[in-house]
């Protein structure tokens, strides 16, 4: 457990955080875990911008490519057993 003194700020104490021990293996396990799902909509789907505007049909675009990912990754899944 890190200590924190009051007379640090939040950005130190991230820091400290991830420069631990525990912080390390935690941050590495986050490439595994999400960082491909962002690149995979990004890269292969394409979405580098929205294309609709207001913030509820940005959530229902965001929300729908989701969506094709996590069945995509469902269909592999069943394809593979």
């Amino acid at each position: 457990m890190l200590t924190r003194r009051s007379s640090d700020t939040h950005a130190q104490n991230m820091r400290a955080r991830i420069d631990s021990a525990l912080g390390r293996e935690e941050y590495g396990r986050r490439f595994a875990t999400v960082e491909p799902v962002f690149g995979n909509i990004r890269h292969n789907k394409r979405l580098n911008r929205f294309t609709l505007r207001g913030r509820h049909k940005v959530d229902g675009q965001w929300k729908l490519f989701a969506l094709v990912h996590n069945i995509e990754k469902w269909a592999k899944l069943r394809k593979a057993t």
